[in-house]
């Protein structure tokens, strides 16, 4: 897309957006009142266990009602290795289109926009995407490549162009991976929002966001997307030098939510990090985002304590070790 076209349609995308009444800048939805959130963790030993059962339940005891809504659902696809688990792994992402079409939605897809490989279709047929999700190519948007329009304010910058998919969304399920990160210790489902910012136009991986810095980034994006929901695929996880180059970690749970700050900080307090001590959480409590203190999350489902794995932090991010 060229430079003069992409402005044409961010003028466009604009313009139609103006009436539109869940455009990402209007209004957040009604949530319950800051310093309370439900948090439910599922355990799910395996990939091959009933998923989607296991998701219908994690909805119910968060009480998310979809009935009517178009729903993206925004998956985390990095890069591929056969020998690790860097990706929302593909089972998780079906058992969540069958479970929110049965829930009532007026309509889901998948949208995704990988940080380091430019050719999206390629890791989704790497990770089994494109063969095991029955017509993945007519639900799935590249995220990366989407038309855009214009948000204003981002950071210190004016303004940021965002995928028209994303932005058209009722509700946007972010279906992360339970991994360290390199840089910003835990990346979950605040995280996986990068993949939302089009590499198209701000590069790879995701350049302008390095530059804003990860974690304004981070809280950014998830102030810009206020209707979501998240459900972090924490049947195996990553650990050590994540979120790419780290080992597998069994964990056997999926962590479901509608505030992702709270659903981060569960994740974090599941691999022991004290999620007080990663700067985006912190950051993100602070600008009233959400909550991440363990007395104002009401856990639902399994308790912490019982599914508790503690992850291998690098050397850098040893200090985050939950006390």
């Amino acid at each position: 897309m060229t430079p003069n076209r992409r402005e044409f349609l961010a003028v466009a995308g604009a313009s139609v957006f103006a009436g539109y009444a869940g455009f990402a800048g209007a209004s957040p939805p009604r949530r319950a009142p800051l310093g309370s959130a439900s948090v439910s963790v599922i355990k799910a030993k395996s990939y091959s266990d009933d998923l989607v059962s296991r998701i219908l339940e994690g909805v119910k005891q968060c009480g998310l009602d979809v009935r009517g809504q178009r729903v993206l659902l925004k998956p985390n696809l990095v890069e591929f290795d056969p020998k690790t688990c860097i990706n929302t792994d593909v089972s998780v992402v079906a058992a969540a289109l069958e479970a929110f079409r049965s829930l009532g939605a007026a309509e889901v897809i998948v949208g995704e926009g990988p940080g380091h490989r430019r050719d999206t279709y390629a890791i989704a047929e790497m990770t089994r995407y494109r063969t095991e999700i029955p017509k993945f190519d007519a639900l799935f948007t590249d995220l990366n490549r989407d038309d855009v329009s214009p948000i204003q304010g981002f950071a210190d910058r004016g303004q940021i162009y965002l995928p028209n998919t994303a932005l058209r969304a009722d509700l946007i399920v972010s279906l992360a991976k339970m991994k360290t990160h390199h840089w910003a210790g835990a990346t979950l489902s605040m995280k996986n929002f990068f993949g939302v910012v089009p590499g198209s136009i701000y590069g790879w991986p995701k350049n302008e966001l390095h530059q804003v810095g990860i974690d304004e980034s981070i809280v950014e994006l998830n102030r810009i997307f206020r209707r979501t929901f998240a459900i972090v695929d924490g049947v195996i996880g990553m650990e050590g030098n994540g979120p790419i180059q780290g080992t597998p970690k069994q964990v056997g749970v999926l962590v479901m939510g509608s505030d992702l700050p709270a659903v981060d900080a569960t994740c974090c307090r599941i691999m022991g990090i004290d999620p007080s001590r990663v700067d985006y959480l912190r950051m993100a409590s602070e600008r009233s985002l959400g909550v991440i203190e363990e007395a104002h999350i009401e856990q639902r489902g399994e308790t912490i304590k019982s599914v508790s794995a503690p992850f291998e932090l690098i050397a850098k991010f040893k200090e985050l070790r939950l006390a």
